[in-house]
């Protein structure tokens, strides 16, 4: 076991129809799935769709970093 720490970060795009948000809360969910020790997240990039001159649709590019884990 080391004394210090190694991290990665990976980009993610979250959606979603409702909110900057809750594309943010996508991204993590999912990511969640199959990445552990997730220890935080920067926003990137923040864009939407437009469907009749309003926001149909929050698209959210993120990076998340977390720690790798030693066997």
């Amino acid at each position: 076991m080391t004394s210090h720490h190694t991290y990665k970060k990976v980009e993610l795009v979250g959606s979603s129809p409702n909110s900057i948000e809750e594309a943010i809360e996508n991204a993590l969910d999912e990511a969640s799935k199959t990445i552990r020790n997730m220890n935080w997240f920067e926003v990137v990039e923040t864009r939407g769709h437009i469907v009749d001159g309003k926001v149909a649709h929050y698209q959210v590019t993120i990076k998340v970093g977390f720690r790798i884990q030693y066997s």
